[in-house]
Parts: structure tokens; C-alpha cells; sequence
């Protein structure tokens, strides 16, 4: 689906990438990719778990109480989420710890990376 806008040196994304299927963050990595120009940020805040593990307790039950919901949602991981955003060409460049056991991630668009979502296997 297009974007409403064709260019933007920004793009701030508030607690999605858990309350929706894991497609719909890979369509934010790709829309990043086409929307942002090289050096371009994209901004993720909301719960994160960091290689497999909760930052708190609060966070996995509130990933369970998602999946529950809907099993295509939940708490995401920073290394799904920065495998996804280099694939893409945005890549991840700081974690920010923030209240209430939230992360700010900041993705940089890579000036010399072209969005992709082919992979090649030698």
C-alpha cells in the first residue's frame, strides 16, 4: 500500500510493531526504506525483548496477554527487528531505554545500501 507522503526525514512509529502481525512491521522497514532519503531516521518506541529475553516481567506477560489475542502479535526482538531494518536499508544505530520498560529504537537510512527484500544464498 502507498504511503501518503514521497518523502520525509523522519518517520515516528509509537507502539505498533507488537500490536500487529510481523508483516505489517516488515511493510514499515520497506516504506522506511523508499520514504526516508539517505540519513534519514525511523523512530520504533514501545516494549522490546533483547536477543530472547524480557526487560521485565510486566513485558512478558503482556506479550502473552497479546499472543492470546492475536498469535500473530507480541513483543518483537531487537534481533528479528534489526535483521529486518538491514534487509531493508535501514539499519539500526541506537537503543534507548526509556519509562515504564520501553525502548526508543533509532534506524538510520543507509546512504549507500538500496532497499531490498531479496536475499542471495551462495
Amino acid at each position: 500500500m502507498p504511503w501518503p507522503v514521497a518523502k520525509a526525514d523522519a518517520i515516528l512509529c509509537i507502539n505498533m510493531v507488537h500490536a500487529a502481525p510481523w508483516e505489517a512491521a516488515l511493510a514499515l522497514f520497506g516504506g522506511a526504506a523508499r520514504t526516508l532519503g539517505p540519513g534519514g531516521l525511523l523512530f520504533l518506541y514501545g516494549p522490546f525483548r533483547f536477543h530472547g529475553r524480557f526487560t521485565a516481567p510486566s513485558n512478558e506477560e503482556f506479550d502473552h496477554a497479546l499472543r492470546q489475542r492475536n498469535p500473530a502479535w507480541g513483543v518483537r526482538d531487537i534481533r528479528e527487528l534489526t535483521v529486518a531494518g538491514t534487509r531493508s536499508g535501514v539499519g539500526l544505530k541506537h537503543t534507548i531505554a526509556m519509562p515504564a520498560n520501553n525502548h526508543a529504537l533509532i534506524f538510520k537510512r543507509e546512504a549507500l545500501m538500496p532497499p531490498t527484500n531479496q536475499f542471495r544464498i551462495y
